[in-house]
């Protein structure tokens, strides 16, 4: 799944927001962007199209709700390239997260590393 730079950013408000409709999502971008209501419209659409947002009608609008967690979305894309191009027995994921955690600070590598403690604990109580 690919998501345009316009797309980010509207989830990247909806996510703050929790629930907006379009002329809120325009009103936001007019200030910070420029653009028409008719392409925040289309983005809207697109995103909810693609599985990524919710809707539910309030009197004339739609009110647009995120449908998946920024870190799900994330780890859907991350597996999106993963099975695009890396083979089940290549190392290539595992040498890419090592260098992302370059940039990771001290909390972020702890937190990192207490998911793979409770993935393993999992794996184990799985293999029981």
């Amino acid at each position: 799944m690919l998501l345009g730079e316009l797309e980010k950013l509207v989830l990247q408000y909806l996510w703050q927001k929790k629930s907006a409709d379009v002329k809120q999502v325009f009103a936001h971008f007019e200030k910070v962007r420029g653009g028409s209501l008719n392409t925040i419209q289309t983005t809207l659409d697109r995103l909810y199209k693609k599985g990524l947002l919710s809707r539910h009608k309030e009197g004339y609008a739609f009110q647009y709700q995120p449908k998946v967690e920024r870190h799900e979305l994330i780890a859907q894309l991350i597996k999106s390239v993963t099975n695009d191009f890396i083979t089940e027995d290549e190392n290539s994921l595992v040498a890419a997260f090592s260098s992302i955690s370059d940039d990771f600070n001290e909390e972020q590598l702890n937190r990192l590393e207490a998911l793979i403690e409770a993935k393993r604990e999992k794996l184990k109580q799985g293999n029981r």
